[in-house]
């Protein structure tokens, strides 16, 4: 299992749970249960209709039903598909709500960006609402990306990797060690975002310093990738490279690639904001981006031309930015397009596989994308700020819809301080449910199915 997934994966034991916990017919969460025979030597006594049962059946859930607050202003907002409900998980959050995480202790964790800051958000309760928001670690420097790797939460800030832990057990993540800083300085692009692969490789992205340049620094708009102690794979495309600033790249031409995530059969997914300054609809956000290392993916002279799935043998190549001329020997059609397009400006941020959410089947092989939605397009071609399902059909991107919108104040952009809020991350928690973090309103969501 990619280790982007294993620390989200423990979603699976609260079903299982549910499962033991169910007789025939429907559990006391609402999960519709049907009985599987197991070969285990036996199965934990649970209840006494449970023990009735051969010891090897186990109940599990074919769907579960989250835990649903009371109707709140989001839910009155926000529209969802039906049999799905949003509800607020944690509002309040001052300083940029950004990337989430669950840790080993089942607690959501995220980070505010702007306020140099990681939260952790319990529901110790189990009610749907975190119970408090607690810090446990300040002072960094423009944290974005956060992910756990057994007791150390690997933090990426705008010019380093960090990593943190509890060292005397009162919550709070008090030791800190660097794991490089071997990134570019915070400049133009500041949010930087880390993923461990199924290699157990670190891969972090770093956005452009601007909106259309040759960059002075190669690790800009670009993902590195890193041992988890920061030290150089001896397998990276440049690992011998002379310049050390180049020796961590793993793919290059990602003008500002904020989440990324591996495929069930490993491939490296990758979203992408494309440059401003070509008009409302030029270049198309590039959603999907298949990234392949030592590879150019693009910008800034070129881009994938075209809206929806640009699926190979049949790919559009990429055009070239009138803006930019091509670097000697280089040509539009050896840089690798994206695989799905979107309307540009849309602002494609965090991403998550539906695989570990307790949605319907029909639901669990697509992506869930935090759409930004635009700041300077004109009103007429205005894009939403809503979460995005990108359909996902044989491993391949083939459609994309609505999933979560509400956000945007009519007759505004989403950029306009009048609006109600931004998601900026998706994920799915040990429960099932997908969360929601809003950047602009300072809030985290949850989307539970509730049933047809």
């Amino acid at each position: 299992m990619p280790a982007h997934f294993a620390g989200r994966s423990i979603k699976l034991l609260a079903l299982l749970l549910i499962g033991l916990l169910s007789a025939c017919g429907t559990s006391s969460s609402g999960a519709t249960a049907f009985p599987v025979t197991m070969k285990t030597p036996s199965a934990p006594e649970v209840s006494a209709s449970a023990t009735a049962l051969p010891s090897s059946t186990l109940f599990l859930p074919l769907v579960t039903r989250g835990i649903l607050p009371p109707p709140d202003e989001a839910s009155q907002r926000i529209r969802v598909p039906p049999g799905f409900a949003i509800r607020i998980f944690a509002e309040g959050l001052n300083g940029k709500a950004r990337m989430m995480a669950f840790g080993w202790d089942g607690a959501l964790y995220l980070t505010l960006m702007n306020a140099g800051q990681i939260v952790r958000l319990p529901d110790r309760n189990g009610d749907g609402r975190a119970d408090r928001v607690e810090v446990v670690a300040e002072g960094l420097a423009l944290p974005h990306g956060i992910e756990w790797l057994g007791e150390w939460l690997y933090v990426a800030e705008g010019d380093r990797i960090e990593r943190l832990r509890d060292g005397d057990g009162d919550g709070r993540l008090e030791i800190r060690e660097l794991v490089t800083d071997n990134i570019p300085p915070a400049r133009g692009h500041v949010s930087r975002t880390l993923h461990f692969g199924p290699d157990g490789k670190l891969y972090v992205s770093a956005g452009s310093s601007c909106n259309i340049c040759e960059e002075d620094d190669p690790r800009r708009a670009a993902i590195l990738r890193f041992n988890p102690d920061g030290t150089i794979p001896a397998d990276n495309p440049l690992a011998a490279d002379p310049d050390p600033r180049r020796r961590p790249l793993w793919a290059w031409g990602l003008r500002n690639s904020v989440d990324f995530m591996w495929t069930p059969g490993g491939q490296l997914w990758a979203d992408h904001n494309g440059s401003d300054g070509l008009g409302d609809d030029l270049p198309p956000e590039e959603v999907i981006i298949a990234v392949l290392p030592g590879r150019h993916h693009g910008w800034p002279y070129c881009y994938t031309p075209g809206l929806g799935p640009n699926l190979p043998p049949a790919s559009r190549i990429e055009v070239q930015d009138p803006r930019m001329p091509l670097p000697p020997g280089f040509t539009c059609e050896q840089a690798v397009p994206a695989l799905f397009t979107d309307l540009a400006h849309s602002a494609p941020l965090g991403m998550e596989p539906g695989g570990s959410s307790a949605f319907p089947l029909e639901y669990q092989d697509d992506l869930f994308i935090a759409y930004h939605g635009s700041w300077n397009t004109t009103l007429a071609s205005a894009r939403d700020c809503k979460v995005q399902r990108i359909v996902v059909e044989n491993g391949q991107p083939i459609r994309s819809e609505e999933f979560a919108n509400g956000w945007r104040a009519p007759g505004k952009m989403c950029g306009d301080p009048a609006t109600w809020g931004r998601p900026a991350d998706v994920l799915f928690g040990p429960d099932g449910a997908m969360y929601i973090s809003d950047d602009h309103g300072g809030r985290v969501y949850r989307v539970v199915y509730t049933g047809p």
